[in-house]
């Protein structure tokens, strides 16, 4: 593994990272800006990326600057990484939910060519909150994408219901995989949920036999599936695209069994109790990691996936390089029974 250039401390094992000359400018998702948007955590270091950008502005004005900006860049980049090497469980939880954090239609339109988007249950209706289809791999391999859709605004919130799918998006979900799967076609899953959608209709519609259907037919799929959490991986909202032969997560994404607020809402009656809540749940990919329950942590960029997408893209285009280049030695007929496995293991503590 190489070394990302901005964060020179070791990485733990199972910590997948890169290095890319192709991503030299970073790239930011959405119209806000980081003041409007900042994390309470994150103040100390838009206060300095403002004073930079005033100092240029008087750059600008024939006023040669260049040491003092030079020294407030080394303040900033001190400051992101004594903040984000010391993150708590809380805050990655907050990271995964930056609203300038990049989302699958993101990364499809990074990282591949050619998507076709493909929409329906051919039941009920199509939901917006997950994304299906196909689409070339580096321009060169034909795979099938899911994923998780959130919207950058309230509009597009509401019409994709903040990233909480339907029963008719699973059921979309494993219609493709399984057109995938005729085709030979490996899967790509990028989860992002805070959990599958909640209202009256979507349990009158089956929501709980949708998810669990999806789980007892992606463990019988033949063809190579990858999950990554990208962002928010909430219970069996996510868990409904997870059941995959590899499984990993961002370095500031979370994948837990429910959301630290509801988890501190049943135990002690209190969603004020989150931070302690998210401690205990072990849901950062660095304890999910430790566990067994993932096979690797993508790193990010200084200061979060938000703040240079190129760099987090390109993390994920190796990552899923190497599990595509691992998972197509193996025989198909002997993916399901190795992706069977693989889940019962999870959770056994003594032989």
């Amino acid at each position: 593994m190489s070394k990302k250039p901005k964060k020179k401390n070791k990485l733990p094992a199972g910590l997948e990272n890169t290095e890319t000359e192709a991503a030299k400018e970073k790239i930011r998702l959405g119209t806000r800006d980081f003041a409007s948007a900042c994390l309470p955590f994150e103040k100390p270091v838009v206060e300095l990326e403002k004073k930079i950008q005033e100092l240029k502005a008087s750059k600008s004005g024939g006023i040669d600057l260049s040491g003092e900006i030079k020294s407030a860049e080394r303040k900033l980049e001190k400051a992101l990484k004594e903040i984000f090497d010391n993150l708590t469980p809380w805050q990655r939880v907050l990271v995964a939910r930056h609203p300038m954090r990049p989302y699958t239609l993101d990364y499809i339109q990074y990282l591949m060519t050619d998507f076709l988007e493909l929409h329906g249950d051919r039941h009920f209706s199509d939901d917006r909150a997950i994304i299906t289809g196909f689409a070339k791999w580096e321009g060169r391999e034909r795979i099938c994408v899911i994923g998780h859709q959130k919207g950058r605004d309230t509009k597009e919130n509401l019409l994709r219901s903040f990233g909480s799918a339907h029963p008719e998006g699973y059921r979309k979900a494993i219609r493709i995989m399984r057109l995938a799967e005729k085709m030979g076609l490996p899967i790509l899953c990028l989860i992002d949920t805070p959990g599958a959608y909640p209202g009256i209709g979507a349990e009158e519609r089956g929501q709980a036999e949708a998810i669990a259907y999806n789980l007892q037919e992606m463990a019988d799929l033949s063809v190579p599936i990858i999950s990554i959490v990208i962002g928010e991986g909430g219970s069996g909202g996510a868990l409904g695209i997870g059941v995959s032969d590899r499984i990993y997560v961002l370095e500031n994404a979370y994948y837990s069994v429910i959301s630290p607020e509801g988890c501190a809402a049943i135990l002690w009656k209190d969603t004020a109790r989150a931070p302690e809540a998210a401690q205990a749940l072990k849901l950062t990919g660095f304890d999910l990691l430790e566990l067994g329950l993932i096979d690797g942590v993508i790193a990010e960029p200084l200061g979060g996936a938000h703040r240079d997408f190129a760099v987090a893209a390109e993390s994920l285009r190796q990552t899923v390089n190497k599990a595509l280049d691992e998972l197509r030695d193996i025989p198909r007929k002997e993916l399901s029974d190795l992706r069977y496995r693989k889940f019962r293991k999870m959770g056994v503590l003594a032989s």
